[in-house]
C-alpha cells in the first residue's frame, strides 16, 4: 500500500472505521427507503453521493469527535438522553451530508500525525 494512503485513509483503527461505517449506513438505507416509495430512479449522481458521504463517514466523525473532545475536555454531562439521542442523530446526520468537506481535514491530520509518529521511531 502507497505510504500516503496507509497515513491516510488507513489512520484510523478498523474497529473505529468500521464502527463509524456501520452508523454512515442508515443515512443512505432511510434514502434508498424513502426513494423507494417515489416512482423516480435515484440518479448516478445521488448514488455516488451516498456512496462517497459514507465512505468518508468515519473520517469526519473523527474530526467532529475531536473538536469536541479538545472543547470539552474531560467534563461530564448530565442531561435528558433523549435530548442527547436527537443531538447524536443530527450531529451525525451533519457529519455524514458534509463528509466530503469534513473528511479531508481529517485525512490530512491523520498523515501527519503517521508521519510524526513513524519520524520519532526511525
Amino acid at each position: 500500500m502507497h505510504p500516503v494512503i496507509a497515513k491516510t485513509f488507513g489512520g484510523l483503527s478498523l474497529s473505529y472505521y468500521a464502527r463509524n461505517f456501520i452508523f454512515g449506513l442508515i443515512f443512505p438505507a432511510l434514502f434508498m427507503l424513502m426513494q423507494s416509495q417515489t416512482a423516480r430512479p435515484t440518479s448516478i449522481g445521488m448514488m455516488a453521493f451516498l456512496v462517497i458521504s459514507t465512505l468518508l463517514y468515519p473520517y469526519s466523525r473523527f474530526v467532529y469527535e475531536s473538536i469536541v473532545s479538545f472543547v470539552m475536555g474531560e467534563n461530564i454531562f448530565l442531561i435528558n438522553s433523549i435530548v442527547m439521542l436527537l443531538t447524536k442523530l443530527l450531529t451525525m446526520l451533519l457529519c455524514w451530508a458534509f463528509a466530503i468537506f469534513i473528511a479531508p481535514v481529517g485525512l490530512v491530520y491523520l498523515y501527519f500525525y503517521h508521519s510524526k509518529q513513524q519520524a520519532m521511531h526511525k
